[in-house]
């Protein structure tokens, strides 16, 4: 059963009096456990299209449905809701929070949700998550004090901390050398297959699509093409 199935999406944008036509049409099915990068040059709606399965644009016309959820019939409240339990987000930019320190920035998702979680829970899991992401000799470091790759497992550790069944990575390599890039790409292939996460990637970085299940191809806001490999 898919986790996300996207049918006939298209997203428009207005620019002044004209429209900008940043997907076109897209329909794909993406199955629970997968790895997969959606890839393309810039302006081809990689991130657009990330954006509306992680319910922070909405498509339109077509629908994106999210664990059998179709989320344009959804109230601004069932997303939140969705999103928060649902989806984790890694971001090129990381995104951390400045003032707190590595173990604050990767407990603080347990702290939104309107269910309290048990301190001690709280603070198993969280480290827990430090010690998958190879910070346990840095959790009272603050963003600042790390490097990029260092900034990026954080993030990567953050996106888990509410036990998502789907993760989504807008260009998390793009600001990293290629050596860092391959180790957090086995970081996140690793809690794949630990936890069975399903990943998906916006990305043009030949590491990630070399690693990846699936892999699909946009030009111009178009599928290209669209294949998947055992791993």
């Amino acid at each position: 059963m898919a986790i996300v199935s996207l049918k006939e999406v298209t997203k428009i944008y207005p620019l002044g009096k004209t429209e900008v036509h940043a997907v076109n049409g897209v329909s794909f099915d993406i199955a629970r456990g997968d790895f997969i990068s959606i890839a393309g040059p810039s302006g081809s709606g990689k991130s657009t299209i990330l954006n509306m399965i992680g319910c922070i644009d909405v498509p339109t016309s077509g629908t994106v449905e999210l664990n059998n959820h179709i989320t344009s019939g959804l109230t601004d409240r069932e997303i939140t809701e969705l999103r928060h339990k649902f989806v984790g987000f890694i971001f090129q930019s990381f995104n951390l929070i400045p003032v707190l320190n590595v173990f604050e920035n990767i407990e603080f998702p347990l702290l939104l949700g309107k269910k309290s979680i048990e301190q001690k829970k709280r603070k198993e899991w969280t480290d827990y998550l430090v010690e998958e992401v190879g910070l346990k000799e840095w959790t009272k470091h603050r963003p600042n004090e790390l490097s990029g790759g260092q900034r990026q497992r954080v993030a990567i550790a953050r996106s888990m901390a509410t036990k998502p069944e789907l993760v989504l990575a807008d260009e998390p390599t793009a600001n990293l050398d290629s050596e860092t890039s391959e180790s957090i790409i086995e970081l996140m292939k690793k809690i794949n297959k630990d936890m069975n996460t399903t990943f998906i990637f916006s990305t043009h970085d030949p590491t990630i699509m070399d690693l990846a299940k699936h892999i699909i191809k946009l030009k111009d806001g178009l599928v290209t093409s669209e294949y998947r490999r055992e791993k």
